[in-house]
């Protein structure tokens, strides 16, 4: 088993009233016993479109996961397309009906057993995997020595399913290669700068390496993935080619192993056992979030204040109104008086400010949409920086800040 292809149903996700998170946890739990996703298909929840997807997916890959489509009502279309597909019929499953009532009974909702009658029958020719989390079961079936799986949508239904039943059957069925994968974030040079630099490392890796680049604001990763039957040869191989990068971009690289920057941060700032506090203003809390997204930041992280309001600014931080009034709302000045006031709030070896126009309308003082000043205080040493993001809307342009933000002081604090 080389490849699979992920099918996502529901008239939901192609509105975009629903965001598809079911196929990332997939494609990196299947990543990771080595099977690799080739495509990742959204649909409507139509019979004929599902039984179309349905064909193209199993000639052109081994594994088939779909998600969604599956309700108590009579006028499910997945089940029935998935028994046309097989050229089979939908009859009651006894053991499957047992475990519904089960679930039902467990949950003291037994009065509505009947009306969910519907989930317990399924195409006679499927092995039932059974859902603990919910109504719907998970369905396999098999043509041609491919496999399908048809699972519900929910997303806290579906990790389950997939991590302690699907992923455990895979892995005991087929002698599958492992893939391991490593990141190398890069800051300080442009994409295409960066391939030309590395060209000759790149042309000169081994068979089994793949490389990516992956942009994300103004950082780079370079994702490596190995594939081989020898997990532990793949990191060794791995390490050893991402030590051949330093010779040539070495003071460019912030991280060689996690690849989102909060993580990168969160490490660094253990390493080092500093503490960090945050005031924000356009950025809305979002510092702070990621900051708090890493298991164990209660170690580094004492506190933060969303100071949008020019008075809280004052008041709490203490930011001078002279200060305002020379300056406007949203300068450096008045950054750098907010990073000073949060440090001495929270007692923190850093402190991280913002001030800004996050859009859609320009700032109480005339700035444009998209200005930001934001300040990084370490220890008694203050680095103030501007940014002009006026083709971001107002979620991407906090998103960007705040990314660039940590990866900024990351870059402060392996240069210390």
């Amino acid at each position: 088993m080389q490849n699979a292809v992920l099918i996502t149903i529901g008239d939901e996700i192609l509105s975009g009233n629903t965001v598809d998170t079911n196929s990332n946890f997939i494609a990196t739990e299947l990543k990771n016993i080595g099977i690799k996703v080739s495509q990742i298909i959204t649909i409507s929840d139509e019979i004929e479109t599902i039984k179309e997807t349905l064909k193209l997916a199993f000639e052109t890959g081994d594994l088939i996961i779909t998600t969604g489509g599956l309700g108590p009502t009579r006028d499910d279309k997945t089940k029935k397309a998935l028994a046309e597909f097989f050229d089979d019929e939908i009859a009651l499953d006894e053991p499957t009906f047992e475990h519904l009532k089960a679930y039902m009974e467990r949950r003291g909702r037994i009065e509505i057993l009947e009306r969910n009658r519907e989930q317990a029958f399924v195409p006679t020719k499927s092995t039932v995997f059974q859902n603990h989390y919910g109504t719907a079961p998970c369905m396999m079936m098999q043509q041609n020595g491919k496999l399908s799986f048809s699972l519900p949508g929910v997303p806290y239904e579906v990790k389950p399913l997939i991590k302690d039943q699907i992923i455990p059957y895979l892995k005991e069925k087929f002698n599958l290669n492992y893939i391991s994968t490593r990141i190398v974030s890069v800051v300080g040079i442009p994409e295409s700068i960066l391939a030309d630099e590395i060209e000759e490392w790149e042309l000169a890796l081994p068979e089994n390496l793949a490389l990516s680049y992956l942009p994300v604001g103004t950082r780079v990763k370079l994702r490596l993935t190995a594939t081989g039957i020898d997990e532990n040869l793949l990191q060794i191989q791995l390490e050893n080619e991402i030590q051949k990068l330093f010779p040539i971009i070495g003071e460019n690289i912030i991280a060689t192993s996690e690849d989102k920057i909060e993580k990168i941060l969160g490490e660094i700032l253990s390493e080092k056992e500093l503490t960090i506090s945050t005031a924000e203003s356009c950025t809305g809390g979002e510092l702070s979030i990621l900051l708090t997204s890493n298991p164990g930041s209660s170690k580094y992280f004492i506190g933060g204040m969303v100071a949008y309001a020019t008075e809280m600014k004052i008041n709490i931080l203490h930011v001078s109104e002279s200060t305002v009034e020379r300056f406007t709302v949203v300068s450096e000045e008045v950054s750098r008086e907010m990073a000073d006031g949060c440090q001495n709030l929270f007692k923190t070896d850093i402190s991280l400010s913002t001030t800004g126009v996050a859009g859609p309308g320009k700032g109480e003082d005339g700035k444009d949409v998209g200005t930001v000043y934001y300040t990084i205080r370490v220890k008694n040493k203050s680095e103030s920086f501007k940014l002009h993001l006026p083709h971001l809307d107002r979620q991407d342009f906090v998103f960007f800040v705040s990314q660039k933000i940590l990866q900024d002081l990351v870059g402060i604090l392996i240069r210390k």
